[in-house]
């Protein structure tokens, strides 16, 4: 694909081929994507799973529920959709769900009133939840069926020298994430070919029904101690509606302060976010590829490669506050 200079000389262009990749790449694609990379590998060394999962999660999840979240049993179908939703929300921010409103946001909020701008912001999350639960519904209804026997439902500590069922799934999982997010940041930046670019041109919104289904599929692997809970729930009541309605549920409460962020900025602040972005040409493409590429990076280093190192295999540091 041959690319003129129409903008600027930092930035090359060419067709938009989805709606994250608009043609108007920068220059110093190699620079970006390096950084992203560091990026990636800096919040995989800093990320504290006991800060976000227990001080922050489970703390907030106790206080909204009026208990102790982790340690008080699910009492019953009604208790566990209420717990669904709370511990989806108190869970709310993790690395991936960042990245992926992150990715978005470029996209929004561009109309001129205050109502189209509304829409134009709403519009998009839409468009994520028509992905999103229909894979939390369908993993919620796997859990029902086969429940006890899938790996994620184990506690059972690993061997020495080898990996617990529930960390290979997560591995799993997250591993698959991590590599589409890599791909999408990478032809956001107009290095590799777009893998969506086909897809699109008959339905231009795939590419949010595809980030619905990436923030669902965080289900698949999730640790995080309530949604394990939750998971063990569903599990042992063998109810696959109950776990359609339960899982689908976390995934939305899971997104609730990532939605409400994403509108504060998209109207709220009256535009001027879209306008920033819209002011410089080729800073859309950057925003979008390097939340997928830190993301992704992020996903393959934390859930892989960590792993991978603590069981002697390779070699990855550890943070003191990690330790």
């Amino acid at each position: 694909m041959s690319r003129t200079d129409t903008a600027s000389p930092s930035i090359a262009t060419a067709p938009q081929t989805s709606l994250f990749v608009t043609g108007r790449f920068p220059r110093r694609r190699a620079l970006l994507v390096v950084l992203s990379v560091i990026g990636g590998i800096l919040v995989a060394y800093s990320w504290s799973a006991q800060l976000v999962d227990d001080q922050i999660g489970i703390n907030t999840a106790s206080t909204l529920l009026g208990h102790n979240a982790k340690s008080t049993p699910i009492g019953g179908i009604a208790a566990g959709v209420l717990f669904a939703f709370v511990s989806g929300l108190a869970g709310s921010f993790t690395a991936c769900n960042i990245a992926v409103f992150g990715a978005v946001g470029p996209l929004v909020g561009q109309a001129g009133s205050g109502r189209a701008r509304l829409w134009r912001t709403v519009a998009p999350v839409g468009w994520m939840a028509a992905g999103m639960l229909p894979v939390s519904a369908a993993y919620g209804v796997l859990v029902g069926i086969v429940g006890t026997r899938l790996p994620q439902f184990s506690t059972a500590p690993a061997r020495p020298g080898t990996i617990a069922p529930a960390t290979a799934q997560a591995m799993i999982a997250f591993g698959v994430v991590g590599v589409v997010m890599v791909v999408l940041g990478l032809s956001a930046a107009g290095i590799v070919g777009d893998p969506l670019a086909a897809v699109s041109r008959r339905f231009p919104h795939a590419p949010l029904v595809l980030m619905g289904a990436l923030v669902g599929a965080f289900l698949v692997g999730r640790p995080y101690p309530l949604f394990r809970s939750l998971f063990r729930s569903a599990a042992t009541t063998h109810n696959p509606l109950y776990g359609a309605v339960a899982f689908s549920l976390q995934s939305i409460g899971n997104t609730v302060v990532m939605t409400v962020l994403f509108v504060a900025l998209s109207y709220g602040l009256g535009g001027r976010v879209q306008r920033w972005v819209a002011a410089g040409p080729g800073r859309a493409s950057i925003l979008t590829a390097s939340a997928f590429l830190v993301a992704g990076v992020f996903d393959l280093v934390y859930w892989d490669l960590r792993v991978f190192a603590q069981l002697g295999y390779l070699w990855f540091p550890t943070a003191p506050w990690n330790g």
